[in-house]
């Protein structure tokens, strides 16, 4: 009998506390002082009511689902870090602002003194760019990880650098090289150039990338739009069925393997192994169209934390298992 009233009490008495606590809101020092208990003897008799099951914790906001949809793009991609944004609409481009945003909290909470940062060029990395206040002072270098592309100024890697150093206080150096040479010679020639080989080996050496995750459809992609390629070029790279993404203008396949391709004598980039050992890999893509590029990439190991949007989340989490045993 004594034993069950010893039970009941201390029941009743965690009870007592378990209503103070989570129903009228007060502090463990304030519960402690109306039932004349220490602080730390409410703390335990708190946590003794969580592992008797008497507890259960349900988180219920906005965004829960983003967070579990991160966990298991993790989860399943081995992907160190998933940043997903919610779909607030159908407008492409208030999504790509979104998803800049995104990269450029995560990519500034990252961001220390003394880093080199590399990157290439895009939308992608352009709406990175735009979200990023031009308020901070870092003792940090930004260099291009690939050649330029002529074309649009907004989405040229040497002009995104340059914005994205001003923004950070920091210094921006040039690449002058084009993307893709006429010729494996000119390449050649190119990077023997003591201007160019310094700032890829700067690159090489990044702290961390920044990089756009690029399709290989000529109506879409920055590959065709911005870089001076012939015919030949273009039909080299649609008639390669292998190919499905561009990291730094190196074709992969689904499986994230290089593409093979006359291009590849001819790119003015860092290599992909090297890339791969840059301890912070930052991949941005948005929008459906993506799906098979992003898996691709995270096939091939090559982004460590991927910013993108919900739906292209989902897309990529459904497929990714198939993709692999395919």
């Amino acid at each position: 009998m004594t034993v069950i009233n010893s039970d009941y009490e201390s029941s009743r008495l965690i009870s007592k506390v378990l209503m103070m606590y989570y129903m009228e809101d007060r502090s463990q020092a304030e519960i402690g002082l109306e039932l004349g208990l220490s602080t730390a003897k409410i703390n335990r008799l708190l946590k003794q009511a969580r592992n008797l099951g008497y507890v259960e914790i349900n988180i219920h906001t906005p965004f829960q689902h983003l967070i579990q949809l991160e966990h298991d793009l993790e989860t399943a991609t081995g992907v160190k870090h998933a940043v997903v944004v919610p779909k607030l609409g159908d407008n492409p481009n208030a999504l790509l602002q979104s998803v800049g945003q995104a990269a450029a909290n995560f990519f500034q909470e990252h961001l220390r003194d003394g880093d080199v940062v590399c990157m290439g060029g895009g939308t992608s990395l352009s709406s990175m760019v735009d979200a990023i206040p031009g308020d901070r002072q870092n003792s940090i270098t930004v260099v291009p990880a690939c050649g330029g592309m002529q074309g649009r100024h907004d989405t040229d890697v040497n002009n995104l650098v340059a914005d994205l150093a001003s923004k950070l206080g920091g210094k921006g150096l040039s690449l002058h090289a084009p993307a893709i040479t006429d010729t494996p010679k000119e390449r050649e020639n190119l990077l023997a150039l003591r201007q160019v080989r310094e700032v890829l080996e700067l690159a090489n050496n990044a702290q961390i990338a920044l990089v756009g995750i690029g399709t290989v459809r000529p109506a879409t992609a920055s590959l065709f739009q911005f870089a001076s390629l012939s015919d030949d070029d273009i039909l080299s790279l649609t008639d390669n069925r292998q190919a499905v993404a561009e990291i730094l203008l190196h074709l992969i396949d689904r499986n994230g393997k290089p593409v093979k391709n006359v291009l590849n004598e001819r790119i003015v980039s860092i290599g992909l192994e090297t890339f791969k050992k840059i301890p912070l890999t930052i991949g941005i893509a948005a929008m459906q169209q993506k799906t098979a590029p992003i898996i691709a990439a995270l096939r091939g190991g090559y982004i460590k934390v991927l910013v993108t949007d919900e739906d292209t989340a989902m897309d990529v989490l459904s497929k990714y298992t198939s993709v692999a045993g395919g």
